[in-house]
């Protein structure tokens, strides 16, 4: 997967912001700007999450969806996310025009999703807090939390499976059956300071 460098990081930011704004005030879905960088043109998952900078940082979160595969390219992704987040998360009400200046973008471009094998137990082992982001599958239930979830959460490993479980409308030790399938990616994660203000490259650990 391409590296994404902290100029394409912070073009990212500034075209999600742009396409919630378009769209929550103007119903209308903006289209990848000419001057896109050719590799964000790359098919790569992404996920956009909406924070309000107001609330306290654990209870701050606006909006988070996204594309855990690469299947449309990074700009179109990137704003497809941006929009969805903003208005189509069945957790939130839609965002409303009043809220825009209090809401801090973040975006995080993930790497393809990969099987951990061997046997469950063993799976805490395989991941790393701080590293790894988890897709969980099992039937038709999927559940996926990005890497910087158990930073912020403080979370070991166990914690981490168990609460992506949960995610997933599963209970939080599914991450022991066999029949339950982990996958592990990674992100690179871009965050707004304030709205509309500095982009900075988000630590994980």
């Amino acid at each position: 997967m391409t590296v994404i460098k902290d100029e394409w990081g912070e073009f990212l930011i500034r075209l999600a912001r742009r396409a919630i704004e378009k769209y929550v005030r103007h119903g209308k879905t903006i289209k990848p700007p000419k001057d896109t960088p050719p590799e964000l043109w790359e098919k790569m998952g992404v996920f956009v999450t909406l924070n309000n900078r107001h609330a306290p940082p654990k209870m701050a979160l606006r909006g988070c969806i996204g594309f855990p595969l690469p299947i449309y390219p990074l700009v179109e992704a990137t704003i497809k996310a941006a929009i969805y987040a903003a208005v189509d998360d069945p957790r939130f009400p839609p965002v409303r025009e009043s809220e825009l200046n209090d809401l801090i973008v973040e975006v995080s471009v993930l790497t393809p999703p990969e099987l951990i094998e061997g046997p469950p137990e063993e799976r805490p082992k395989n991941i790393k807090v701080g590293r790894d982001g988890l897709l969980i599958e099992k039937g038709i239930h999927s559940g996926l939390l990005l890497p910087q979830v158990p930073v912020e959460w403080d979370w070991d490993e166990e914690e981490f499976l168990a609460q992506t479980c949960w995610k997933a409308g599963l209970p939080p030790d599914c991450w022991l059956d066999e029949d339950t399938e982990v996958y592990r990616f990674t992100a690179e994660v871009f965050e707004e300071e304030i709205p509309w203000g500095p982009v900075r490259r988000k630590p994980l650990v």
